[in-house]
């Protein structure tokens, strides 16, 4: 049995642990900070917010899920989250594939269009863009952000499948080819399959930033009515006072979905990202 060499330890190896610490710590103490606050009420936490709680105070939760529209505004929240995720993954990389694979002057030039329009910030675009759904009867709807949302992304995630289908062999489509299966035959059936920890990336990073948006939601989704999650949290936040209790039980609550979303595609997650840089 071979025996395992042990990693001297060395000054640089402490320093660098040393620092990878800290910054571990100060990511993580929000997060702590946060549950810890959502099981207290809101005097405790205006009395001491940096005190643990002296019991689980609970009537945070209750009072969300019962007497407010916070579960409509989740429900918001699941719909503009998944419905713009199935989507890109749809229709982003079946863009990406044609351009990989047609690699002419015009696919090379939309994919630099795509790629320009990660460099224009939403504020430039963000009065037209809003005139235009009105326009379209899409201003004040779930269908609205969900568009601007499949839209935003396609930069970004032609980028990334792009980079990932240059490590994927031509060979096996040729073969499938032979065989008489069609173009469309061939990406869905043999191409998508191996594009699992691109896939898994995307789904991560983009239903991330849909899953935690503020701004959309809240100029997009009409006055008055039930918004998104981060929106009705943002009504508990007052100019002279504010529930903070309630704000960190339902951000509490919203991190269940996104850590349980991590946890099962962490592993594609990394291989994806990682792909990705070593084979851009």
């Amino acid at each position: 049995m071979k025996k395992r060499t042990k990693t001297p330890i060395t000054s640089s190896n402490i320093i660098i642990f040393v620092i990878t610490f800290v910054i571990a710590v100060i990511f993580v103490f929000p997060i702590f900070f946060n549950i810890m606050s959502a099981f207290k009420s809101n005097a405790d936490i205006l009395r001491d917010a940096l005190a643990f709680p002296t019991e689980l105070y609970t009537e945070s939760f209750k009072y969300l899920l019962t007497k407010t529209d916070y579960p409509k505004a989740m429900l918001n929240s699941a719909i503009l989250t998944v419905g713009s995720i199935i989507a890109m993954v749809v229709i982003i990389p079946m863009a990406a594939y044609a351009i990989e694979r047609t690699n002419n002057r015009w696919t090379n030039a939309i994919y630099v269009f795509f790629l320009f329009g990660m460099m224009v910030p939403f504020q430039v675009y963000m009065i037209p863009l809003f005139k235009q759904l009105n326009m379209m009867g899409l201003f004040g709807n779930l269908l609205g952000p969900i568009m601007i949302y499949i839209a935003g992304s396609v930069g970004f995630g032609v980028l990334l499948y792009t980079s990932f289908l240059k490590g994927v062999p031509r060979e096996i489509e040729e073969s499938a080819e032979i065989d008489g299966c069609s173009r469309i035959g061939i990406f869905w059936r043999i191409v998508f399959p191996l594009l699992g920890p691109v896939t898994a990336s995307m789904v991560v990073l983009q239903g991330l930033g849909i899953w935690n948006d503020f701004l959309m939601p809240m100029l997009v989704l009409p006055s008055g009515q039930t918004k998104t999650m981060i929106v009705e949290l943002f009504y508990y936040v007052g100019e002279f006072s504010s529930r903070w209790d309630m704000i960190f039980a339902g951000t509490t609550m919203s991190l269940v979905p996104v850590l349980l979303a991590f946890l099962s595609l962490q592993k594609y997650f990394v291989k994806g990202v990682s792909s990705g840089a070593i084979k851009g």
